[in-house]
């Protein structure tokens, strides 16, 4: 499956690359201007460094604690960014849905549809977006075992549909916070996917009292090497030029300046890992 995702990279002049892949991009779109500057800064590093690259950017906020939370540009405005961003950078793009007719909509636009963590359950919907032929991820539920997502990983074949992928985002540990368990990692990967890890979503603190979604950005980059030792195949990132000003999530979001000097760290780590794999 890996290897259907990285035929559609960019970086398909590194095939070689043993590299692990790249999911980022802003929380939501907020614009075509931002979208584009995100999408370039991010592809030139990767380029770079050989990461094959999936831009990320939800078209819609559907989860939000507030009724007045942003929820988006409009659908098919924020649609047609995501497909002109994977047309001019030639990389794959990736996007959430959050009902089986968004399945059907979204498919028209992205390559690779996102399962929502608190939506891993919804058998319609899983079975919806692995009918649309695309690749779907499915984030593990906060609320999840990892041993269970197995039968979301069944669903999505039992469809008719062998390309999908397992995302690590937290686990709910007591009020308004999450901790990462990194034995999800080997066991999720044993169901033969590939596996990323959420490094920002995982530092969320949701459901402030607030209204706004708190976070700990300030460890990120101590979730993406763990996340590295632990074997990860893939991270998402969500990144944006100025997180404080962001219309969703800015609380654990990476500043985009901070991208390139992190993953060449982890590029560091990487090759460990693999050198230790050889022992």
């Amino acid at each position: 499956m890996q290897a259907k995702i990285l035929r559609r990279l960019h970086q398909i002049n590194h095939p070689n690359s043993s590299n692990f892949f790249l999911i980022a991009g802003p929380c939501a779109i907020e614009g075509k201007e931002m979208a584009f500057g995100i999408a370039e800064k991010v592809h030139r590093i990767c380029l770079e460094l050989e990461i094959p690259y999936i831009f990320k950017g939800s078209y819609k906020k559907a989860n939000r604690t507030k009724l007045d939370s942003f929820t988006g540009i409009g659908d098919l405005k924020a649609l047609e960014i995501l497909r002109d961003i994977g047309d001019h950078f030639n990389v794959p793009t990736i996007t959430d849905i959050h009902s089986v007719e968004e399945a059907t909509l979204a498919a028209r636009f992205v390559d690779i549809l996102q399962i929502p963590a608190f939506l891993c359950r919804q058998t319609d919907l899983l079975v919806a977006a692995a009918k649309t032929g695309k690749i779907v991820n499915i984030k593990k539920g906060q609320f999840m075992n990892s041993d269970a997502m197995q039968h979301a990983v069944t669903k999505i074949r039992a469809s008719g549909n062998p390309d999908v992928i397992l995302t690590e985002r937290g686990t709910s540990f007591g009020y308004q916070d999450l901790v990462v368990d990194y034995r999800s990692i080997p066991i999720m990967k044993s169901f033969d996917v590939d596996v990323i890890l959420d490094c920002t979503h995982a530092l969320q603190r949701p459901n402030q009292k607030k209204g706004v979604t708190d976070g700990q950005p300030a460890f990120i980059e101590t979730i993406a090497m763990a996340g590295i030792a632990a074997g990860v195949d893939g991270l998402f990132l969500e990144t944006h030029p100025n997180p404080k000003m962001a219309k969703s999530d800015g609380a654990n979001m990476l500043p985009l300046e901070l991208l390139e000097p992190l993953l060449r760290k982890l590029l560091l780590m990487r090759n460990a890992f693999l050198m230790s794999q050889k022992l």
